[in-house]
């Protein structure tokens, strides 16, 4: 089996994993099966799948479905996330490889699960062959948002903002509709659809009344609703959009934004995109709780005061909140600049 036929056999599990939902408690996971070889080689492609959500058939499950007893024995499964080892809303997948007798598993990131990981010893110890960490760099980066709200036990937050090329979201009196053009506010609702929930605070509830809802080109509805959160002490209107969301609204009346999004977590969402005004944009900076930027520039100068980002936090230079640009996109007339923080330490994989 070579080095570079599993890596080529892992991206193909990478691409599968990328059919699943980019929403929800699940990570993206695919899995590819191909046949046992008597010279130990990575034989035929017999068997792929992925996950499709909770309480789906994970990816092992998927693939193995599509193979009889005979297919599957001695065969090798690779797979981007380490097989689960736990009785959640499906059986452990260590265990229904183990019962198809396949003879070897790859995979590339460990699992981080505190009641899920440890598939991986619970295969060697049934005597299959376990190869871990083929292309774990690329995997760790596709399943990045997962893997950051599992290590962290918070979800992963998307901050987003639209500002002028000086910096400004709005003009001296308070007009902001519309900085940026039309192909730039679509693709903010394609990055709420993607989304678990979505973020505001009380001062954007009472000034601008938003649905928070992602709708397509013609006005309608998504197919997924972002959970719309509230927060701060501040009370909302009865008759506030938000309240009358497709999804019911989290009114969090707080402003502990650790606390807000462990409770978050707990309840089942691993992506929050921040889309409030520059007080809760400035508090999510500033207590170094966000894990990726999208900053949408509109090529018009405003000037005033009306700063996308208030205090931050920084006194000195020194001090500056240092970004790593992944990618900058042009979107009609106007910028996507997506970024993330550039820390002592990656949270997804420890490394710096």
């Amino acid at each position: 089996m070579t080095e570079a036929a599993i890596e080529q056999a892992m991206c193909h599990a990478v691409s599968l994993s990328a059919h699943g939902p980019a929403f929800g408690v699940n990570p993206r996971v695919g899995c590819a099966i191909f046949a046992a070889a008597a010279d130990g080689s990575l034989g035929e492609l017999i068997a792929e799948g992925w996950h499709r959500g909770v309480g789906t058939p994970h990816a092992e499950v998927d693939a193995l479905s599509k193979l009889s007893p005979e297919q599957s024995r001695g065969a090798t499964a690779v797979v981007t996330l380490e097989p689960c080892n736990h009785f959640g809303h499906t059986g452990p997948c260590s265990e229904a490889l183990i019962a198809a007798g396949v003879g070897r598993v790859v995979y590339a990131v460990s699992d981080p699960g505190q009641r899920s990981g440890g598939g991986a010893e619970r295969l060697r110890g049934a005597g299959v062959t376990v190869e871990a960490g083929v292309l774990v760099d690329e995997v760790e980066e596709a399943m990045r948002v997962w893997l950051t709200a599992e290590r962290l036990r918070r979800p992963f937050v998307t901050l987003k903002w639209a500002s002028s090329l000086d910096g400004r979201s709005a003009a001296a009196d308070g007009t902001s509709k519309w900085i940026t053009g039309t192909a730039a506010r679509q693709r903010v609702h394609e990055q709420r659809e993607r989304s678990d929930a979505i973020l505001v605070g009380t001062g954007t509830v009472l000034a601008d009344d938003p649905s928070l809802t992602a709708r397509g080109d013609a006005g309608e509805l998504m197919p997924h609703q972002p959970i719309p959160v509230v927060v701060g002490e501040t009370a909302i209107p009865a008759g506030a959009k938000v309240l009358h969301h497709p999804q019911p609204a989290i009114v969090t009346a707080s402003r502990d934004l650790p606390g807000i999004l462990t409770d978050l977590f707990d309840r089942g969402i691993r992506h929050a995109f921040v889309e409030g005004g520059p007080t809760l944009a400035s508090a999510f900076v500033e207590s170094g709780l966000v894990d990726e930027y999208l900053v949408y520039l509109a090529p018009v100068l405003i000037g005033g005061d009306r700063l996308a980002t208030g205090d931050i936090g920084v006194h000195t230079i020194g001090e500056a909140r240092r970004l790593r640009i992944d990618s900058v996109e042009r979107l009609g007339d106007d910028l996507l600049v997506v970024a993330r923080p550039v820390r002592a330490e990656n949270p997804t994989t420890g490394k710096k």
